[in-house]
């Protein structure tokens, strides 16, 4: 798959680059896994040599001896001799770059923390002494996002704080995976964009490898995720346990009540038969993978609602964490008959999803948010604001267009003016989002 978006990073990421030429540099370039930060820096800086280390699973003195051979294959320099210690290899580019402009781009930087930890100290201490002379421009990766979080944001870590950018890599919105769909199936249909945002939530590397494959339909789709090697069936496993270490199964089970659609503390905890506060502060505030919502304008957190923001782990854990007793059977058949039946319920929901992170692309609202009375009889799927217009629509989301009730909608809407006495001065429409409107 080609190239696409990413325009803004890419001009953030030269406009550093040039900046490095004057004063060194040091960009944090974070973002989930998978959505694609080694693909950005490679796109962004290939007119220029750079060097590129990836820090796996390996010891500290392997490490280096191919960093070395980087080193002396970009600036064809001799090699260093055997630098055993990253500190070594990193004070040698300190100096280096005093001479010549340098970019370094170390990928997975967290790794560290398991191979040794005092790289950061070493680090901290050759960049504070040579930054104001070196011409660096140093990028740091990460995706395990609690340690990246540890590293620089802790007070207590060295490299707190020593970073001069932060660019924070995210999904891409509808506009591009249209973009994308259509680069690759011209007569693609609304349900089949419906499927790549439900299937992939946007994440480069999934819809890549959909388009690589030849998996343009809903039904293609879901023929390539369902099937014996695939790697989205073990990947919600492979993109969380490193986040939860040991404690993964109660979490896991968590999050899997919350993308069956239980969002209720009383419910999940119904559902696994534990207490779980501790857990879902540690989901939200810790990890970042669910969030907790409130009605709009509420004051309190008596009407609380857990939800996963993240449409690839609704799909994982909806139908690959749940019927993993069929994959690991090769049940793949089975599997796929239960994702098409349950097809229409489960990205009804999602359609919401879609239409929001359309509408934060628009940049047309201030505020865009949901709201449900306390005896949960009435719920409205979107209101989207813009507080410098004093307008509020007011979005009933379905499917089908057949199925949206403008005069239920209006009969809502009163409940809620009612119930929060907010908007009383707004200009305030109703209407509806279907498939059609994608």
């Amino acid at each position: 798959m080609k190239f696409f978006d990413r325009a803004r990073e890419t001009e953030s990421l030269l406009q550093i680059l040039e900046q490095s030429k004057q004063h060194a540099q040091f960009t944090i370039l974070t973002g989930r896994r998978r959505i694609g930060k080694t693909t950005l820096v490679f796109h962004a800086y290939s007119n220029i040599p750079f060097l590129y280390f990836f820090v796996s699973k390996k010891a500290e003195s392997e490490l280096c001896e191919s960093w070395q051979q980087e080193i002396s294959a970009k600036f064809k320099v001799p090699m260093l001799g055997k630098a055993s210690r990253f500190a070594d290899i990193f004070d040698y580019i300190m100096q280096f770059a005093k001479q010549q402009q340098v970019t370094l781009f170390i990928d997975e930087f967290q790794e560290f923390l398991r191979i040794n930890p005092s790289v950061y100290s070493d680090m901290q201490k050759i960049w504070d002494i040579n930054k104001s002379e070196a011409k660096i421009n140093l990028i740091v990766g990460g995706s395990v996002q609690t340690l990246i979080h540890k590293i620089f944001e802790d007070k207590k870590e060295p490299l707190y704080n020593r970073q001069t950018a932060l660019i924070k890599l995210k999904r891409f919105p509808p506009s591009v995976l249209k973009q994308i769909l259509n680069n690759h199936n011209p007569q693609y249909t609304k349900d089949d964009l419906l499927a790549l945002y439900c299937f992939t939530g946007g994440v480069a590397k999934y819809v890549e490898l959909l388009m690589d494959n030849g998996a343009t339909t809903r039904r293609k789709m879901i023929e390539t995720i369902i099937k014996q090697d695939s790697v989205f069936l073990s990947e919600g496993k492979n993109l969380l346990i490193e986040e939860f270490g040991k404690d993964y199964g109660i979490y896991f089970s968590i999050i899997s009540a919350i993308a069956s659609g239980h969002n209720q503390r009383s419910q999940i905890e119904n559902m696994i038969g534990k207490e779980i506060g501790g857990y879902l502060s540690m989901l939200e505030d810790t990890y970042g993978v669910i969030t907790k919502h409130k009605p709009l304008f509420a004051t309190t957190n008596s009407n609380v609602r857990y939800r996963l923001d993240d449409p690839f782990l609704i799909f994982w854990f909806r139908f690959v964490f749940k019927f993993n007793y069929m994959v690991e059977i090769d049940a793949y058949e089975a599997l796929r008959e239960i994702v098409e039946r349950d097809y229409e319920s489960y990205s009804s929901k999602l359609l919401e999803y879609y239409f929001k992170d359309k509408m934060i692309e628009s940049k047309q609202f201030t505020r865009i948010d949901t709201w449900w009375s306390r005896n949960g009889e009435n719920e409205i799927d979107l209101i989207a604001i813009n507080e410098l217009q004093k307008t509020a629509v007011f979005y009933e989301v379905k499917r089908q267009a057949k199925d949206i009730d403008i005069s239920l909608l209006e009969t809502r809407k009163e409940t809620f003016l009612t119930a929060t006495r907010q908007l009383k001065r707004y200009d305030i429409s109703c209407k509806g989002l279907s498939m059609q409107d994608m």
